[in-house]
């Protein structure tokens, strides 16, 4: 049978110091993903409305002659109040849809660098937290640390398939041209736009869902940061 040993003082503050800032960390990361759920869910919410407009409206034969007027056959009820998105009839894409497909890029990276920094770290916790074995007051502690690494590498995953779901959405909104014409001779032709912005809406719903589940697994280990700080405190303070 192994020896007992005791912590190191020097291990413990180091120790104390990462459950400290990373559970600081981890609180942020467990709100921050729903609000980006909610941004990527009102883009698909909008590309709904404008789909099934599209699936049921007949193109105008006589478009308002102002170019800053509203284009009655491609604006759906209530959408221009809700996100901003308004077709004129001398405009070409609307800028809110310009916007909304940079905004799309902008999270699609900043969650695939965050699940490619994330796996790492979880990649080189769990090789520090097995050392870590070799304490006796610590031993009882690391079913929470591993449970708080293996959430951590799950919303790692997560936030990079988050990133495939939103680049692939661009993907397929790059198929349609959102200029008033082309739209018109989509409608009075194979209307195969509503599907492509159906599409696209379903893949920014799997990235919304995704992002929640992220947000859940970080927060599930707000206790467990709790219970082995205090521990670490505890032994930190008695070898003080």
């Amino acid at each position: 049978m192994a020896e007992h040993r005791d912590v190191p003082p020097q291990l413990l503050e180091t120790i104390e110091n990462l459950s400290r800032f990373h559970r600081q960390h981890e609180e942020f990361y467990s709100q921050a993903p729903l609000q980006s759920a909610r941004e990527i869910q009102a883009a698909s919410r909008a590309l709904k409305a404008l789909a099934t407009q599209w699936s049921q409206a007949e193109p105008s034969e006589h478009p308002a002659a102002n170019p800053y007027a509203g284009a009655d056959d491609l604006n759906p009820p209530g959408l221009v109040g809700e996100s901003g998105i308004l077709f004129m009839e001398g405009e070409g894409e609307p800028a809110e849809i310009a916007e909304m497909k940079g905004e799309i890029e902008r999270m699609a990276g900043g969650s695939e660098r965050t699940g490619e920094w994330l796996s790492q770290a979880m990649e080189q916790s769990w090789g520090i937290a097995g050392a870590l074995v070799q304490f006796d007051d610590l031993v009882d502690l690391l079913g929470e640390r591993h449970r708080i690494i293996g959430n951590d590498w799950q919303a790692a995953g997560m936030n990079a398939l988050c990133g495939r779901f939103l680049r692939r959405s661009l993907d397929v909104l790059a198929q349609v041209d959102f200029s008033p014409p082309a739209l018109r001779d989509d409608l009075a032709g194979p209307r195969r736009n509503s599907a492509y912005l159906l599409t696209a809406s379903e893949l920014l719903d799997a990235a919304s869902d995704l992002f929640t589940r992220s947000a859940t697994l970080v927060h599930e280990n707000e206790r467990r940061w709790r219970i082995f700080g205090q521990r670490v405190r505890e032994l930190r303070d008695a070898a003080g």
